[in-house]
């Protein structure tokens, strides 16, 4: 397939609707979400960091075991009931999980033991799952990673990587001791330690032949195990039943082309890198002659996609920046990551589901799941699944229609998003995500993030803006939205310029459309780091012709949290914008937060106070404000996420109320009415846990409400962007 009709495939799965005849194939669509943390011991704190990492289910399918390298336990989830999963505990390794799998009733736990990097050792723990208790333990003579079975669970194997000290020598290879494989016997879950062979590796690759540093290891139904050499950018074939090396191939490099390759603010989607190592990290067998690899690199690499290769070496297929690309589409490609490996494909999961071949790909950074179809010849993405932060292992299961990734970022003690376990099901019906894409402009993805804030394009039913915010600090961007298609399309972007050039020092949160053609843009501001709180009035061609700064008096009382949202209110030289402050300034009573008003024509500023609802935990603010009516709708939000989340509330305020006084005058407090609580559709939009930026909502020109979230950029964010019109009736 060419690159032209690559693009056009990609492009007719993105935007093409989601809706499916009953006779339509089948879909993934997430049906619940489970925080690691519920499996956290009585005994530690809840906020103590627990991470999912490698996943792997029992052979009934009803139970899920996970590896947890920070806890330094494996735990278990029951999904007898797929789409209401219960905790099952955790237990204790004394060590660190690397890996797990599972066999008549037993789970096989590969844990690091290893007293320092240059000392590495570990076991392989049979832990009775019925039980939760360990039956046995092997020791390993090294530090392991990956570990896999064969088809008929006669005969495992295991990585043994001895990984390399990235503060010792910067980190380059090699570094001794050297890693190998080890091969093992299976009779009913149970490892005979005496079974256990180990397959020297030295000598094989090009990079460093002596410390060949083994990552993943896969097997297929003749006994072949496939494993990658990571670093050493190296991929052997072992016959598991001699314990042999049969043959091996360097992964090669890609000519890279239509990626981002700077981390600078901005998403570009043009620049070009040659000669880029694979560096892979999991692999999988589609069948007996064919693997895919993912290659997230780790050394000196990072292809940010995947290869097809046969089992001999000879290239099949190679994704270049495709994938890429298709996460561009949906908003979840990480800016931050341009300079590096970009999305960074880790794991791969491969399996049949009815007649159908496919594999899934996590990426590490962009926090999201592609579903390929083996075709036999070049694979077809079916669909973008959002997962948690930062995918790490996947299993699937066939046989209940199911798919589940183990996400392993635990942002806890920052308030954020704890790990996840993500469970998906197969089954007719509609692709429930994205609810927003992008469309190609010159012949490149229009690269969105973090959307903060919408408003109706006049006149124009069913049209939206959307703007960035300071993720995409070098290339602020006023996007026009299709929203009468489904998913939403943003069809088109503007720059905002200053002096010709993209806008600096712009942390957008709020737009409004003017009838002229014009915008006025809320910038919060930052004074540390020397972005102003400020207003933006921007010409159709994206120019700022005006900057009004804040007066004085407001800004002798600013912190960070600064205007979330502006809206126009009246006419002619009655004319007024209105701007909702996120949190209190010091000047501000606990509980009140200012609206603000500037008159462009009169040059005038005035406020009036708003009352915040008050929740047990975190800080409750404003995100977004839009007229419609005889009223301005206001979003009201707490910082909180998943289960912790309780409030994201939309509030109106009649005009009438909005009587500003001057500012250092005592403010009059205005009266709100609940419009709409967002909190029950936040939890089934996708079946995920609670995003906690709910930053845009506005009216188009038919007066039909819409909202959106703020994905941050995928920074330390699932990346997630949920894009929905809002039942209103009887609100407005």
């Amino acid at each position: 397939m060419t690159i032209s009709s690559r693009k056009a495939a990609l492009a007719a799965v993105l935007l093409a609707s989601v809706a499916f005849p009953a006779a339509a194939e089948p879909v993934f669509n997430r049906i619940a979400s489970f925080p690691v943390a519920e499996n956290l011991p009585a005994d530690k704190d809840k906020l103590s960091v627990s991470s999912a990492e490698i996943i792997t289910a029992t052979d009934d399918g009803n139970t899920l075991i996970y590896s947890d390298s920070p806890l330094g336990a494996i735990g278990f989830i029951d999904i007898t009931d797929a789409k209401a999963p219960k905790a099952g505990g955790a237990l204790m390794m004394d060590g660190e999980p690397t890996s797990v799998t599972s066999s008549a009733g037993k789970a096989l736990v590969a844990v690091n033991t290893s007293e320092s990097k240059a000392k590495p050792s570990g076991r392989l723990a049979i832990v009775d799952v019925a039980t939760k208790k360990i039956e046995s333990t092997c020791d390993l003579g090294g530090q392991p990673d990956s570990i896999a079975l064969n088809k008929d669970k006669t005969l495992g194997t295991i990585a043994i990587e001895n990984e390399r000290d990235e503060d010792v020598n910067d980190g380059k290879i090699p570094q001794m001791p050297a890693g190998d494989l080890i091969v093992f016997q299976v009779k009913n879950g149970t490892v005979d330690c005496g079974t256990i062979k180990h397959v020297a590796l030295t000598g094989l690759a090009g990079v460093a032949p002596e410390d060949p540093e083994p990552e993943f290891v896969a097997f297929n139904s003749l006994n072949e195990i496939a494993l990658t050499l990571q670093e050493n950018n190296e991929i052997v074939i072992i016959d598991a039943n001699t314990a042999e090396v049969k043959t091996h191939f360097s992964a090669g490099s890609v000519d890279l082309t239509g990626i981002d390759t700077k981390r600078d603010g901005a998403l570009k989607f043009s620049g070009e890198a040659k000669g880029v190592l694979r560096e892979p990290d999991a692999v999988k067998w589609l069948d007996d002659n064919r693997l895919v690899v993912a290659n997230e690199g780790d050394y000196q690499g990072g292809s940010r996609g995947f290869t097809i290769f046969d089992k001999t070496g000879k290239l099949l297929y190679e994704s270049g920046a495709s994938f890429e690309r298709a996460v561009a589409h949906i908003g979840h490609y990480p800016e931050s990551r341009s300079g590096s490996k970009g999305v960074e494909p880790e794991g791969l999961e491969a399996a049949k589901f009815g007649d159908d071949q496919y594999f899934f790909l996590l990426a590490e950074r962009a926090s999201v799941v592609g579903v390929y179809k083996d075709t036999g010849a070049d694979p077809e993405l079916v669909q973008l699944l959002p997962s948690g932060i930062s995918p790490e292992g996947a299993i699937a299961i066939p046989a209940r229609n199911l798919f589940a990734t183990a996400n392993e970022v635990d942002l806890g003690k920052d308030g954020g998003a704890r790990s996840h376990v993500m469970i998906y099901e197969r089954s007719e019906g509609e692709k429930a995500y994205p609810q927003i894409v992008s469309a190609e402009k010159d012949g490149n993805p229009i690269g969105f993030a973090a959307l903060s804030g919408l408003a109706a394009v006049p006149g124009k039913p069913g049209m939206l803006y959307a703007v960035s915010d300071s993720v995409l600090g070098s290339q602020p961007t006023i996007y026009t939205i299709d929203a009468s298609k489904k998913p939403a399309v943003i069809t088109d972007a503007l720059v905002v310029k200053r002096d010709g050039a993209a806008a600096q020092k712009l942390d957008i949160e709020g737009i409004a459309a003017a009838a002229d053609g014009s915008f006025w843009l809320a910038s919060e501001g930052y004074s540390e780091r020397l972005v102003p709180h400020a207003l933006y009035n921007v010409n159709a061609k994206g120019d700022i012709k005006a900057e009004i700064a804040l007066p004085k008096e407001l800004v002798a009382n600013e912190i960070r949290y600064g205007f979330e949202g502006v809206t126009i209110v009246g006419t002619g030289d009655d004319t007024t914008l209105w701007m909702a402050v996120q949190r209190e300034w010091s000047d501000d009573e606990k509980g009140f937060v200012k609206l603000v008003s500037y008159n462009p024509k009169k040059k005038e500023w005035g406020a009036v106070r708003y009352p915040l609802d008050k929740t047990e935990s975190g800080w409750v603010g404003l995100s977004e404000i839009s007229a419609q009516g005889d009223s301005v709708y206001i979003i009201e939000r707490d910082n909180l996420v998943g289960d912790a989340a309780r409030l994201k509330k939309l509030y109106k305020v009649a005009i009438s109320e909005l009587k500003p006084a001057k500012l250092g005058a005592e403010l009059p407090v205005v009266k709100k009415t609940e419009a709409h609580d967002f909190l029950g559709e936040l939890k089934t939009a996708t079946n995920g846990y609670v995003l906690d930026k709910l930053e845009g909502f506005t009216f188009d020109a038919s007066g039909k409400p819409y909202a959106v979230t703020d994905n941050d950029g995928v920074s330390d964010s699932s990346g997630e962007t949920l894009f929905f019109p809002v039942d209103l009736v009887g609100t407005n």
